[in-house]
């Protein structure tokens, strides 16, 4: 190969430079060239694809800066509909026009399942990212537990993962993802500092943060040691939550409950609302999460707990509600993500360099340790060939204590045990830097526009 593609696609995250970072170092020394489509799989769909060149002279521009924050390509949801086969063609022969050879794709499930098709027409690979941690196996056969049964919706049917064996960590396939590291950083440090409001008039905080389907980033929000943690793989009964918030209350006044966004009720339905997105991906948007606990337990607990010990005047006023938000997908990435997001970026391009098609690289965990492997794309397929989030393991969580379980904890030490550098913390100095409070934010999106080019779609 003399020339590759590279995009960003999907949801922001922390580690996406950093990835793109490992795979134009990893093209250098094989003086291969890397052309970074601009906004994902929306660049392929203009006639123009517009593109920079990433190592020109095999050399990184200056622009790529595996430390910062977000992805210098721009990204976007738009995707490659696999059925519209005349769209694929087009976008194949877009590519051929710019001489690329094989093209990676740095992204979750959507952009896995945009980049399929296109491996009829070129060597493509995944470089995973997402900050749910959701994109992977628990163990290698759990796409054959997915059930599917006939619903009222869209597509005519529902799929329904059953309960699934036991396993052990090291059987895990892509053990995690970069981005997932510097959120739970984030959502744990958020934690800690609501905490102390929370302590100091004596109130229920219910701190919310994202994850979707999927409570990986709230369990690994342990690390900020909220009091309860919710997670979707567990369903909200009301009698033993609020127990165990009273109980709290009487020991320490206060308490801290970390929610995922995507939590279910007994009956598997959503507690907070449930909105169809507007983006290509066809991915469905959860708010209010946070509230609905809220209002749960305003009317189980009732006014007369509150102000009967006079430490608020009612229970709606003694239960606040914050939501950590987008917060979770921006900023410097932490050690542990910055090395294996450029590390799997580096891998997909010895990928396709090797010959490999259609993969995807992994990071894998075996007796305390990583490494870098692959694995065929379709092997994270069902029956009927759809790509399911992997699901938090219900043996990481202990439903009764709302803690994480002691193979929870087993898994987190693994990964965040060094996953901060002595410059993640060094880096926290440049803020109070007073050229901050006369300079305007520099943009790095200015100085990749004047690298932009673009074909001639009449050529």
């Amino acid at each position: 190969m003399k020339r590759i593609g590279i995009l960003t696609a999907g949801g922001d995250t922390p580690a996406l430079n950093a990835t793109i970072a490992g795979a134009v170092e990893q093209a250098n020394q094989a003086r291969v060239e890397v052309y970074g489509i601009i906004k994902g799989f929306s660049g392929l769909l203009n006639r123009q694809v517009p593109h920079v060149h990433l190592n020109p002279l095999y050399h990184s521009i200056p622009e790529l800066d595996p430390t910062r924050g977000g992805t210098i390509l721009g990204a976007s949801r738009d995707y490659v509909d696999g059925d519209d086969s005349e769209t694929i063609a087009r976008v194949a022969e877009r590519l051929k026009k710019l001489k690329i050879d094989g093209l990676v794709c740095v992204g979750g499930d959507g952009t896995l399942n945009g980049m399929q098709p296109l491996s009829n027409y070129l060597p493509v690979a995944l470089a995973p990212k997402t900050i749910d941690n959701d994109l992977g196996l628990n163990y290698p056969e759990e796409p054959n537990e997915w059930i599917r049964e006939p619903s009222e919706g869209s597509r005519g049917y529902r799929y329904r993962k059953q309960p699934g064996r036991e396993f052990t960590n090291d059987e895990m396939v892509n053990y995690v993802t970069p981005g997932y590291a510097t959120s739970v950083y984030v959502s744990s440090q958020s934690v800690q500092r609501i905490r102390t409001t929370a302590e100091s008039h004596r109130r229920v905080a219910i701190i919310e943060v994202m994850g979707r389907d999927c409570g990986m980033i709230a369990l690994g929000t342990a690390y900020g040691q909220p009091d309860i943690i919710l997670v979707p793989e567990s369903p909200v009964d009301p009698g033993p939550l609020v127990e165990r918030v009273i109980a709290i209350l009487d020991i320490q006044k206060h308490a801290v409950i970390c929610v995922s966004e995507g939590i279910v009720d007994k009956d598997g339905d959503i507690l907070g609302s449930k909105v169809a997105s507007k983006d290509p991906a066809g991915n469905v948007q959860y708010t209010g999460a946070a509230e609905a606990v809220k209002r749960l337990l305003v009317e189980q607990i009732g006014d007369a707990f509150f102000t009967r010990q006079r430490r608020n005047e009612s229970a709606d006023a003694a239960i606040f509600v914050r939501k950590i938000g987008h917060t979770q997908r921006g900023g410097r990435p932490i050690l542990f993500d910055r090395f294996y997001a450029a590390q799997l970026g580096g891998k997909a391009v010895r990928l396709l360099l090797d010959g490999y098609h259609n993969c995807v690289a992994t990071l894998q965990c075996r007796d305390g340790g990583f490494h870098l492997d692959s694995m065929d794309a379709n092997k994270l397929r069902d029956r009927w060939g759809i790509i399911h989030a992997r699901p938090l393991p219900l043996a990481f969580y202990d439903a009764e204590r709302f803690q994480p379980s002691k193979q929870g904890v087993e898994y987190f030490r693994s990964m965040f045990t060094n996953a901060l550098g002595a410059d993640d913390i060094e880096a926290t100095r440049t803020l109070f830097n007073t050229g901050n409070l006369v300079r305007p934010y520099d943009s790095v999106n200015v100085h990749v526009h004047k690298r932009i080019r673009r074909i001639d779609p009449g050529a």
